[in-house]
């Protein structure tokens, strides 16, 4: 099979527990480099799907590579090449298929419980699973682009994820582990200060003290939503 492309638009920011399930199932993927300036593929087609990962920048900035990816989303929905979006990644999602990136009312940062919409898609996405609690690092938000379904929200953020069809879109992280974590929390230091006050902001040392007993129920989440995801890959 033709191997998955996963975009990382920060070094930080990389596949984590993504990587693993793949490997896992002994599925061929490529890193695309962004933050090392790698090119941004024109051809959805050349692999088997699609994968984008957060990132520190906004969606809506002037990046050169941002106008290149948001037609490869576009190329990916005409020609049924199912996409996988991780907060930055689903706002770029979003914003490519006619949705809008704006400012969250408050920052979400550490962790947060999500609640999984009541429609069929939510079940066929998320099985039995009603709530779980999810890692969160935003501080913008994407509304529904035409033709998507809501899947899960939160109390300081409705739009928390969206499929269109075999294409899903997340705004939290369920991709983390726990040395992203750490990595996360170190690198944010100063932007963890700036909203000790907000009340979705965790402390660095609060995440951590609870990644260890928060960190396998969202990867059995993940691992729900990537099982599903693998249904619609193309050949």
């Amino acid at each position: 099979m033709k191997p998955i492309a996963i975009f990382r638009h920060t070094a930080a920011e990389g596949p984590g527990f993504f990587a693993e399930f793949l490997s896992q199932h002994s599925i061929p993927w490529e890193l695309i480099r962004i933050d090392s300036g790698d090119n941004v593929p024109r051809n959805a087609r050349d692999f088997s799907g699609l994968v984008f990962m957060g990132g520190t920048m906004s969606a809506n900035d002037d990046l050169p590579w941002i106008l290149f990816v948001l037609p490869l989303i576009r190329d990916a929905v005409a020609h049924d090449v199912p996409m996988l979006g991780h907060c930055l990644g689903g706002q770029l999602m979003s914003k490519a298929l006619g949705g809008v990136v704006g400012k969250n009312p408050v920052k979400e940062l550490g962790w947060g419980k999500v609640e999984v919409a009541d429609n069929a898609t939510a079940r066929e996405w998320f099985g039995d699973t009603r709530s779980f609690d999810s890692f969160h690092w935003h501080g913008e938000t994407f509304t529904l682009p035409p033709g998507a379904v809501h899947l899960l929200s939160s109390a300081h953020c409705p739009n928390q994820a969206f499929a269109i069809g075999k294409h899903l879109a997340l705004q939290c992280h369920v991709e983390m582990t726990e040395q992203m974590i750490r990595d996360w929390c170190a690198a944010g230091a100063d932007e963890l200060a700036a909203n000790a006050n907000s009340p979705a902001v965790q402390s660095a040392e609060a995440m951590q003290a609870e990644m260890h007993d928060k960190l396998p129920q969202l990867h059995r989440v993940a691992t729900q939503l990537y099982r599903h995801w693998l249904h619609g890959l193309a050949a």
